[in-house]
């Protein structure tokens, strides 16, 4: 009455087929490693610094874009409050 009871193992039976082992993957061949000659790191050099100049002239223009147009604001709101102080005398 007090005896306990185990589970049944999760063996599986003599009689069960092998699990199925998929093949090996197939390996990538090694690529050959860069190499780079004196005019390819010219190239690039060259092409970086192209690069940061296009960066920085559009960035340059958008913050030029920016303070013209805060600037043209500022004028219009001094304009509109001194014709709203014309009006009330």
């Amino acid at each position: 009455m007090f005896s306990p009871k185990y589970p049944t193992p999760d063996t599986p039976p003599a009689h069960a087929p092998a699990p199925y082992i998929p093949p090996p993957l197939q390996v990538a061949p090694p690529r050959p490693a860069v190499r780079l000659t004196p005019g390819s790191v010219l190239t690039l050099t060259a092409g970086g610094g192209a690069l940061v100049l296009v960066v920085g002239t559009v960035l340059v223009s958008l913050l030029l874009a920016v303070a013209v147009t805060a600037a043209s604001v500022a004028v219009c709101a001094v304009v509109v409050r001194s014709i709203l102080q014309n009006d009330r005398r």
